[in-house]
């Protein structure tokens, strides 16, 4: 297999980086890969995992959420009850941000389909790109929409966005420098990127350990905290201008978190431990499981 292993920081370019503890993938294969922190920027990413050739099979599977329509097992229903809640909130939230009733959006790595058909609803020119044929099959068949294979991000017409949003994308993204660079090449000079992502500073990573799902090796690439994403972004001409944490991904990834603990009335206690991670929420933001960030272009 062919794998991509980091000799220096991918963040600061420090050769200080160390192992922290090795993770389960729970999920798919059962394989353990290893958890990295760098000792000058406190980045940390996942080393050794397969490139992008060899990935693919970690996602194969009808039950993986953000690309199945599953309800099976209380773990999914409770991740669609917090979706339909979530998408209201995100809705609001955008047309907050930006004071527009009817701009133009792209939603990059939009699973199957969901958000991008509540912003069409909302009014909003919506483009969508996911990069799973199954999921794009869903979106069209569910909703009707036309989703843009990835290879379509570096056609896209420059500054043609008032809004880019990824819930949950940027720590499946294997070429980070890139990415940014397309985000910046196409959002409008006064636009925004609107960013959601997994906190591995958060009360509930920091409780659980290698045993927090939202590490989820080996798909996970990058476990992102407010100040990591922050130097990704300046550095790639962005400021971050605000963020908010995400309450309900605490529940989620807490009870997830316990099952694969293996410990008993795991239900409990993940509904217990993500009543307390909310709880330190109202103290810091960056206490969240999950957090939403905002950039915009800097002037």
């Amino acid at each position: 297999m062919n794998k991509i292993t980091h000799t220096v920081c991918p963040l600061c370019g420090s050769s200080s980086i160390k192992k922290r503890f090795a993770c389960k993938d729970y999920f798919a294969t059962g394989e353990y890969f290893d958890i990295y922190e760098c000792k000058e920027c406190r980045f940390t990413f996942t080393q050794s995992v397969p490139d992008e050739k060899e990935i693919g099979r970690y996602y194969e599977s009808p039950a993986y959420i953000s690309h199945s329509n599953t309800h099976k097992g209380i773990l999914n229903k409770i991740y669609h009850m917090a979706r339909s809640i979530m998408l209201r909130r995100k809705v609001g939230l955008i047309k907050k941000l930006t004071l527009l009733r009817n701009g133009k959006i792209l939603d990059y790595g939009t699973g199957t389909g969901y958000f991008a058909q509540a912003m069409k609803k909302a009014g909003w020119d919506v483009a969508a790109i996911e990069k799973s044929e199954q999921a794009r099959i869903f979106a069209k068949e569910q909703f009707g929409l036309t989703l843009l294979p990835e290879e379509t991000l570096p056609k896209l017409e420059e500054k043609s966005f008032d809004v880019v949003t990824m819930w949950h994308v940027m720590e499946h993204i294997q070429d980070l420098d890139g990415f940014w660079k397309q985000l910046h090449r196409i959002i409008d000079e006064s636009g925004i990127a609107v960013i959601a992502v997994p906190n591995s500073s958060s009360y509930d990573a920091e409780f659980y350990n290698e045993h927090w799902a939202a590490y989820d090796v080996p798909r996970h690439l990058w476990h992102f905290t407010p100040s990591t994403m922050m130097k990704f972004g300046e550095r790639n001409g962005f400021i971050l201008e605000r963020h908010y944490p995400m309450p309900l991904d605490g529940f989620y990834i807490s009870l997830l978190s316990e099952r694969y603990k293996g410990r008993k009335m795991a239900t409990l206690r993940g509904i217990w431990n993500g009543f307390l991670g909310w709880i330190a929420t109202f103290d810091k933001c960056s206490a969240g499981s999950s957090i939403i960030y905002v950039f915009r272009k800097k002037r």
